[in-house]
């Protein structure tokens, strides 16, 4: 690294020597335009607008408009500012390290100490240290007078500049302002899918895909040229992606917390929510295979439960298919005699029998977990009759 900037940190009467360098730098690829037709660079010229010659960049100045005068502004004038002439970095103040807005923060620097002792630099970190706040300073760069916040990183002073509170934009969103109910399911399933991707951070297992990918599509077109297919390279990927407007929220946690959970249950909050608007149920007593003896039983007119269930996506499919399927069966018995009743009450009644109502039929033949019961009281049903 190359030192960008010397000067001095004024810890009160204590003077602290450093070096200043870029603590960050641009990873990207560099890349240059060319003219499309031949390939030739495409290069910028300072050009004057009233002599119309190139103009060398030791020969242009820095000027200020104000309506309809131009003030211009000479290197030795603009040198002469006094803070300008300051290499010290100023400590006004100590300061908690929560109350620093995030926002603000605009570059960072790594300071190294410029004497032969670093003892004043040491003694620095360790007030920093012994202290936990921060040292707000003022200092001097590049033509700016700026704000800066000094802290300790793995036992070097970094120094982040600040951005000026009127350089900080005012959020005002009047959309914002309209109120909006979130119920309490809705914010169970957002909880739980914030718990589900919860994880500590580490920059280290995430990667610039668009530069690895910028880095693919060079090699390719070097190797191929022209004749280069970027759907070959790439592959085409038919991911979902942002469509627009989320409509339905509640469907959008769920289809996240599934795909999060590998295609399990979304939530114990999507059933319970999903329980709260279907009608009372109806104990069946079977006949048939004592698992079922308990099975509850849904009124056959209940159109809204019924339409529940079919538009149930993966999450809730599995729960509401099985009440679905019950609900059907005891209206549909009840047109038989008592005995074909208890026979088939959480099993599916006669699909085919010629007495069955037509609406039952189609409600229980969804069933196929169910069609061995219905075979066998279709049988006896015939029987009796």
């Amino acid at each position: 690294m190359r030192a960008i900037w010397k000067g001095a940190i004024a810890f009160g009467l204590v003077n602290v020597p450093v070096k200043v360098y870029s603590a960050t730098e641009d990873h990207d690829i560099s890349l240059h335009q060319v003219h499309n037709a031949d390939g030739g660079r495409i290069r910028y010229q300072r050009r004057c607008e009233v002599c119309s010659k190139i103009i060398d960049y030791s020969d242009i100045e820095k000027a200020f408009e104000d309506g309809g005068r131009t003030v211009v502004l000479s290197k030795d004038e603009l040198k002469s500012i006094p803070a300008e002439n300051s290499h010290e970095i100023e400590v006004v103040q100590f300061v908690p390290s929560e109350q620093l807005e995030p926002m603000m923060f605009e570059k960072s620097y790594y300071l190294e100490p410029d004497s032969k002792s670093p003892k004043a630099y040491v003694l620095l970190r360790r007030a920093l240290e012994d202290t936990d706040r921060v040292a707000i300073v003022q200092f001097a760069l590049r033509e700016k007078t700026r704000l800066g916040a000094l802290r300790i990183k793995d036992d070097v002073l970094v120094l982040q500049s600040l951005l000026w509170p009127d350089e900080v934009r005012e959020a005002n969103f009047p959309a914002l302002d309209e109120s909006v109910r979130i119920s309490a399911q809705e914010r169970e399933m957002s909880a739980a899918l914030v718990e589900s991707m919860a994880a500590d951070f580490d920059p280290d297992h995430f990667t610039d895909d668009y530069q690895v990918q910028l880095r693919t599509l060079i090699d390719a077109k070097l190797e191929k040229g022209d004749s280069l297919d970027t759907d070959e390279t790439f592959g085409v990927e038919a991911g979902e992606g942002g469509k627009g407007e989320v409509i339905d929220l509640m469907e959008a946690l769920k289809r996240s917390l599934d795909r999060k959970r590998g295609g399990g249950l979304a939530a114990p909050a999507a059933d319970a929510a999903e329980d709260e608007d279907e009608e009372p149920e109806e104990e069946a007593d079977t006949g048939t295979k004592g698992a079922a003896a308990k099975s509850t039983t849904k009124s056959s007119t209940a159109k809204s439960t019924a339409a529940k269930s079919t538009a149930a996506k993966s999450t809730t499919a599995k729960t509401t298919a099985g009440k679905s399927g019950t609900s059907g069966t005891a209206k549909s018995t009840t047109a038989k005699s008592s005995t074909a009743t208890k026979s088939a009450g959480t099993r599916s009644t006669a699909a085919k029998s010629t007495t069955a109502k037509s609406t039952a039929t189609k409600s229980t033949a969804k069933t196929a977990a169910d069609k061995p019961a219905a075979k066998a009281t279709t049988a006896r049903a015939r029987k009796g009759a």
